[in-house]
């Protein structure tokens, strides 16, 4: 149940944070949703690793660089998501911070 929740709360800041940007493109919360639990399954395969082997980085951004690894994971499941488009990196590093920051601040909420 805390997974599906999770799914819903980040479906809805990938949704309103395509909303916000002008340069991401999604079809419809449906696409969201589809984003979110492709996101997750990304990040909970690949992330992990991608932070272990940046370690060095980490310590020197003070954990900065996570926002890195996920706009890189957010770029991995724009190009698996047809319906789901980010139009350049810079963008798809601004949605990756607001999408962190936003996700977490309503997993602390609710």
């Amino acid at each position: 149940m805390n997974t599906l929740w999770n799914v819903l709360l980040l479906s809805i800041t990938i949704f309103a944070v395509a909303k916000f940007l002008p340069n991401i493109r999604i079809k419809n919360f449906i696409t969201a949703i589809i984003v979110a639990v492709v996101y997750s399954i990304i990040n909970f395969f690949i992330g992990w690793l991608l932070v272990l082997l940046s370690l060095p980085v980490m310590f020197l951004t003070l954990g900065l660089f996570t926002f890195v690894i996920n706009a890189f994971l957010l770029w991995v499941t724009d190009q698996l998501i047809e319906d789901f488009e980010i139009k350049n990196f810079s963008t798809t590093l601004l949605a990756a911070f607001l999408i962190t920051v936003i996700s977490t601040l309503l997993k602390w909420i609710f």
